[in-house]
């Protein structure tokens, strides 16, 4: 197994403003020195990084001199994260040119996985119909994504329509794009991260791991929160998944260095590192 790491970790996310009025500028960005963060993961032990779409932008134009400074680090790009409202189908057109070009980038940055987060919760809560919304126009952005080489999942997430395992089981009851499964972001939402990686098998297409104090949702290094790790392990196993595996750890007061070595050891000491 392969083991990868989220940019996000130096600097966490922040949005275009455009994106206000603008739905085609609407890119996650992590701020900060992007080189500084491949030196970082490269140094933890990691063999692969996943980055936010807006990380890319600056090297539209330039690719090779990113590939270059990935390559250079030892890395090689396993994922990139975009995201969107999905849910309004007046703004499909709009949010399918942002995904297209967040896809252009993607590919040519030699990504494997494309990982897509979001949909939007209305100021009266979600709709059913939301779901199936949601859900068709997520097949159309993975058909997107796979013609241009990618494997594309969704990553249910805090704070979106994907967030309880309710509504998880509405949505890929609507859509044909895989599952990331977000372990720490499963089980905060109430859901069984096993039991979804188990009941999601066949859908299974990328691994998103880290660890949470329950009681504050707050995100801890592998081993060191409330998950059963154990369990999640076992069933990724189970269902033969063989793929990269991806560490976040977002949000995280500590030294970010020393977490992301202690969540390397953790891994390769547990079945995933045999």
């Amino acid at each position: 197994m392969k083991f990868a790491y989220e940019a996000n970790a130096w600097g966490g996310v922040i949005g275009n403003p455009n994106a206000v009025t603008d739905l085609g500028t609407g890119f996650y960005v992590t701020p900060g020195d992007v080189n500084v963060t491949l030196t970082a993961i490269a140094t933890a032990g990691y063999t692969g990084i996943e980055l936010f779409d807006g990380n890319l932008l600056p090297f539209e134009e330039s690719m090779d001199e990113f590939t270059a400074a990935v390559r250079g680090a030892g890395l090689e790009v396993v994922g990139v994260y975009s995201g969107g409202h999905l849910i309004y189908r007046d703004a499909h057109a709009d949010e399918l040119a942002r995904f297209d070009r967040s896809i252009a980038l993607a590919s040519a940055a030699g990504a494997r996985h494309y990982v897509v987060g979001g949909g939007a919760i209305r100021s009266t809560g979600r709709r059913d119909e939301d779901f199936v919304v949601a859900g068709e126009f997520l097949s159309t952005v993975a058909d997107r994504a796979r013609a241009a080489g990618l494997v594309p999942s969704y990553h249910p997430h805090l704070g979106s329509l994907a967030q309880g395992p309710e509504h998880i089981d509405a949505l890929f009851a609507a859509t044909s794009i895989g599952l990331c499964a977000d372990v720490a972001h499963i089980a905060a939402g109430g859901g069984d991260a096993a039991a979804v990686i188990t009941k999601y098998a066949d859908r299974l297409d990328y691994l998103h791991l880290k660890d949470i104090d329950l009681a504050t949702n707050a995100f801890r290094p592998l081993g060191e929160g409330d998950l059963d790790l154990a369990a999640v392990i076992d069933a990724a196993v189970a269902v033969g998944y063989d793929d990269w595996v991806t560490v976040e750890l977002d949000g995280y007061p500590g030294d970010q260095a020393a977490a992301a070595a202690r969540s390397l050891a953790y891994l390769k000491a547990s079945k995933l590192g045999a």
